[in-house]
């Protein structure tokens, strides 16, 4: 038996805080990006690791600017 958990296209929007839409996730799967998804039959299922993935993907580093003492107080 698979560990895996999956979340429904609603969950992955909450999990977003609305940000990305049910809508948007249905454009994205129609284009092929996006975060991976499985469909058995009707119903549409994210893994939650590929969902971790791709978050890791997407994080945006950001480097302090020149100059910028982040010990100063």
């Amino acid at each position: 038996m698979s560990d895996k958990k999956f979340l429904t296209v609603e969950e992955v929007s909450e999990r977003y805080r609305g940000s990305v839409s049910v809508g948007t996730l249905r454009n994205w799967r129609a284009m092929k990006i996006g975060p991976t998804f499985v469909k058995i039959g009707k119903a549409v299922l994210y893994p939650t690791n590929e969902l971790d993935a791709w978050d890791e993907k997407n994080t945006v580093t950001c480097r302090a600017s020149k100059g910028l003492d982040v010990d100063r107080r």
